[in-house]
């Protein structure tokens, strides 16, 4: 039972503060090596508790838990989940006044303040370092380590200067926590903090709770409309490559009454910080950004990611789809796939002066391009890049769920490949399409490409089946485009043994007009109607408390609640992330909406 556990344990402080029943895979060893003074490398993944590895060990030591992050805006969120908890907390950061940071500093050297949270530049000024110094320090937590490695997918320069925490604190046991990266970042991480024989988790990288679905891009704000129109209620991220797509994306968005809004590094400071307090407090529904958002975001709600276009690298993209879904419950991570950009983003890498960056980038690139065109299970691949093996497909990707169908495609290769050739070899794939399917557009009759023998022996298709058959030809190196020349279509030697009927060709049947998989909901056990009454309930507690509504109780907390249905404090305890304090809080409240709801008060 919770109440009969010894004070002042690992587990106790899980269960009555922070109101959960165990510890999650490697939390445990990993706070049993902080309290015996070693230092760590914690690799968990997004969502995975990395945080409780330093906040249960910093209730447990007598001196202040010191956590770097570069990212200001998570220090608040960050505390006020901790405040609200009933757990002494601060940070200091640029956004601060000076009386606002000596009042810190002041709390900090009375001992008042059990856990930290700074910026690297603000750490290691000489008399913040001092400071520390005549207070003491229990422990260092180094939050997204991946930054200090040049091998990472996000170095910072300013991270490299942390090799000093060392040497000044030599007796002090430094956790060092990121939720992406291979060996060599790893290596890099322990090198540069100079980690003295660390303890090393190594979490598994899989989120079972995420569906990853990648689509042919056809039309894709098309597409996106489609998805976004089966996500009522729901928040999510929208990722695209650029700033100019961004804005165009979200003006879109907005006009057809969604609540999004646009985040960049175009816009300015406050812009962006009214855009992610916007989003963390649930009054908007949707941010479209560059990769630009989203480390800050300590939200657990987000219930889908959607790449517009294809992540650079599968680091990048596991990242950015693992923002979502970060309760444990059911979210949905979407891209949209052309094969017709992988040649353009490859010359970009190429153009880095840099060569062996360049190298690498390419590498990574060239992972990602496998993984949205694999025709195996999306998990295995993506595990497997995490040297993570699994010979189990997952059963909750779109590879799983609607396995791809192939059919002898030797007619429509021909069809297509004679249309490339006797058109020239001078045009792209739009034209050839059309030429395919009959078009009368003017450019088709200018060249006098109504006269060809493969005018029209396409009509009966549509043009988003051509797009994937030539799509497919270019990938199987039948087809390259040359994309110095306007991206137009070269016949290649290997395309010659299709043409005289010498080998018969397999492609997969396009994915056109078939139902999409996240139009098939995830099935729930809970009361909805319940669920949506304790949301409204949180979300005027949050604005009471002037907090995002995720700090006072998480979805998954409420969806608890929903399927529990406690009508007592004992039974309101033992719901999923109910401590004493929250119990003390909200219990009364929360279980009054329950009672009334049972007692069909609506």
């Amino acid at each position: 039972m919770l109440l009969s556990l010894p004070a002042n344990t690992p587990l106790s402080l899980l269960n009555k503060t922070f109101g959960y029943e165990s510890f999650r895979d490697g939390q445990q060893e990993v706070i049993d090596a902080c309290l015996a003074g070693q230092d760590s490398l914690v690799l968990m993944p997004t969502g995975g508790g990395k945080s409780l590895c330093y906040q249960i060990p910093a209730l447990l030591q007598s001196h202040i838990t010191v956590v770097v992050t570069p990212l200001l805006s998570l220090m608040k969120d960050q505390v006020d989940q901790l405040l609200e908890l009933g757990i002494a907390a601060a940070f200091i950061n640029s956004q601060q006044d000076r009386q606002e940071q000596i009042q810190v500093l002041n709390q900090v050297q009375h001992g008042e303040v059990k856990i930290i949270y700074v910026s690297p530049e603000r750490l290691l000024q000489p008399s913040f370092m001092d400071h520390l110094k005549f207070c003491g320090v229990s422990l260092f937590a180094i939050d997204e380590a991946h930054c200090l490695s040049h091998w990472g997918h996000d170095f910072r320069q300013d991270y490299l200067r942390l090799h000093c925490i060392k040497p000044n604190f030599p007796n002090t046991p430094i956790m060092a926590l990121t939720a992406t990266a291979d060996k060599a970042t790893r290596h890099d991480i322990s090198y540069q903090l100079q980690l003295q024989d660390p303890f090393i988790h190594v979490g598994s990288f899989d989120r079972p709770n995420l569906r990853y679905t990648i689509e042919e891009k056809f039309k894709p704000l098309n597409q996106l409309l489609t998805f976004l129109g089966t996500q009522s209620d729901n928040c999510g991220i929208v990722y695209c490559s650029s700033r100019a797509r961004v804005d165009d994306i979200t003006a879109k968005l907005q006009a057809k009454g969604f609540k999004a809004e646009a985040y960049h590094a175009g816009w300015d400071t406050a812009h962006r910080i009214a855009v992610q307090d916007k989003f963390q407090r649930d009054d908007i529904e949707i941010v479209v950004a560059t990769i630009a958002f989203g480390m800050g975001i300590n939200k657990p709600n987000i219930r889908f990611v959607v790449h517009y276009d294809l992540a650079k690298t599968i680091e990048n993209y596991y990242q950015e789809t693992g923002r979502a879904g970060r309760d444990g419950l059911p979210a949905e991570c979407l891209l949209f796939f052309d094969s017709a950009d992988v040649p353009r983003v490859k010359r970009m890498i190429s153009d880095n002066p840099n060569e062996d960056r360049a190298k690498v980038e390419l590498q990574r690139f060239n992972a990602m391009v496998a993984l949205a065109d694999a025709q195996t299970c999306r998990r295995q691949v993506l595990l497997n890049y995490f040297n993570e093996y699994n010979n189990h497909t997952c059963g909750n990707c779109d590879i799983c769920l609607d396995p791809p169908k192939s059919f002898d495609g030797t007619l429509l290769a021909q069809q297509a490949l004679s249309c490339v050739y006797r058109s020239g070899q001078q045009f792209g794939v739009g034209h050839v399409i059309d030429i395919l399917r009959g078009s009368q557009n003017v450019r088709i009759k200018d060249h006098g490409h109504d006269k060809l023998s493969t005018y029209g022996i396409g009509k009966d298709q549509s043009q988003e089946y051509w797009l994937s058959i030539m799509r497919q030809l270019i990938h199987q190196g039948l087809v390259e485009q040359d994309i110095s020349q306007g991206s137009r279509l070269l016949l290649t030697e290997k395309s010659r043994p299709y043409l005289k009927s010498e080998k018969i060709l397999d492609l997969a049947v396009p994915r056109i007009g078939r139902t999409h998989l996240y139009e098939k909901p995830a099935k729930v056990n809970y009361d909805k109607h319940l669920f949506a009454r304790l949301k409204g309930l949180r979300k005027s507690i949050a604005q009471e408390h002037d907090v995002p509504p995720f700090v006072v109780f998480s979805d998954a907390a409420l969806v608890d609640m929903a399927n529990k249905l406690p009508t007592n404090p004992r039974a309101f305890l033992a719901v999923s992330g109910v401590g004493e304090t929250k119990l003390q809080r909200y219990g009364p409240a929360f279980l009054q909406v329950i009672e009334q709801h049972l007692a069909g008060d609506n």
